[in-house]
């Protein structure tokens, strides 16, 4: 036998793949680094998880989740065929890399590709690295907004996708929805407006994609990982022009949502009124914990999600040092080694419990 052989493609080779936040598998620790829910789900949906027969289990379930996409365009204002269903968002993001950008082998950059801002949600570059595609990046000016001529510079690219995750990750900033329609019908390509974290915002993108003024290129992403705590059941939803959808319907797996998410994510949408509920209880913490951090000598930037932006004080230790502290304290938040974020944590929001004890670590530092 040879001494070693590489059987993946090049670009597999190259990439590094996606890094997720660290999961701890003891239950002792104050985990704010992924941005889950502290609430718990509505009871409805464990009774529709409790409710899955063996006979369910054992057919193949919907294809196309249509008790779902009939009770998400119920809720959305919408038609069946503006919804397609997904295992979680990052499939509906793996789908549009795949459905609307060019595989261009060698070369960083060209037409064809996908554009995103810097930074943003490092998921997207690895599925653009596993499709080969060429990626434009744009940064954002100074308070995380998208800058002027994002559209244009889109265009001169040649991109045919386009990411924006609103409100944004890490910042959590809102983007004016004027801005984003302005930005869609500038740009030649589909504009994908990634909502994870809508349900602690002020306000959607939906006017984008309903009604008489519905526009053909936008994509909405929405999931119910965050504010429907549900993100240990993997489901999200994509909301778009009945042709987009069916674009992306062509590409989806086989059967890619199960019978049990399936029926969780019909009772979550049902009981809506119970995580707006538990999403209010995050937005009053997110007040707290954020005149909390300031008290301390973080300067902290405005958020419209769970979590918060937070950068240390130049005169103190470092956001990487605080973050391993407070790690091998049983503290788990967030640190990106990115240019714009080595001097900042990202801090998900969680109980008033859980913000306490975040607090009382930073102070024993």
């Amino acid at each position: 036998m040879p001494g070693s052989m590489a059987f993946e493609r090049d670009n597999i080779a190259r990439m590094h793949g996606y890094t997720p936040g660290e999961q701890p598998q003891t239950g002792d620790v104050v985990k704010l680094n992924t941005n889950e829910n502290p609430y718990p789900p509505a009871q409805a949906v464990l009774d529709a998880v409790h409710g899955v027969t063996g006979e369910m289990l054992r057919r193949y379930p919907p294809p196309r989740a249509s008790g779902f996409r009939d009770t998400a365009a119920r809720v959305h204002d919408l038609k069946p065929e503006n919804v397609i269903a997904t295992n979680g968002g990052d499939e509906l993001l793996r789908l549009a890399v795949t459905v609307f950008c060019q595989s261009k082998a060698g070369q960083p950059q060209g037409p064809g590709g996908m554009g995103e801002t810097d930074p943003t949600y490092s998921l997207y570059d690895t599925l653009a690295e596993v499709h080969n595609t060429p990626i434009t990046r744009i940064d954002l000016r100074d308070d995380w907004s998208l800058p002027d001529n994002f559209a244009a510079k889109l265009n001169e690219a040649g991109c045919r996708l386009a990411l924006v995750v609103n409100p944004h990750a890490p910042s959590g900033r809102l983007e004016p929805l004027d801005t984003l329609r302005s930005v869609a019908g500038r740009f030649r390509g589909v504009l994908l407006i990634d909502e994870a974290y809508v349900d602690f915002a002020e306000r959607d993108a939906l006017d984008l994609v309903r009604g008489d003024e519905a526009m053909k290129n936008v994509l909405i992403l929405l999931t119910l990982s965050n504010g429907y705590a549900l993100a240990g059941l993997r489901f999200g939803y994509g909301l778009g022009h009945a042709e987009l959808i069916a674009a992306l319907d062509k590409a989806r797996d086989s059967y890619n949502t199960d019978v049990i998410a399936q029926r969780a994510a019909v009772a979550a949408l049902e009981s809506r009124d119970h995580a707006l509920k538990n999403c209010r209880a995050v937005i009053d913490e997110r007040r707290r914990l954020a005149e909390a951090l300031a008290q301390r000598g973080y300067t902290v930037y405005p958020s419209q999600s769970n979590f918060l932006l937070a950068a240390v004080a130049a005169s103190g230790a470092s956001a990487a040092t605080i973050y391993q502290s407070l790690k091998a304290g049983g503290v788990f938040v967030r640190y990106f080694d990115h240019t714009r974020l080595r001097d900042k944590l990202r801090i998900t929001v969680g109980s008033p419990e859980q913000n306490d004890a975040l607090l009382a670590a930073l102070d024993a530092l």
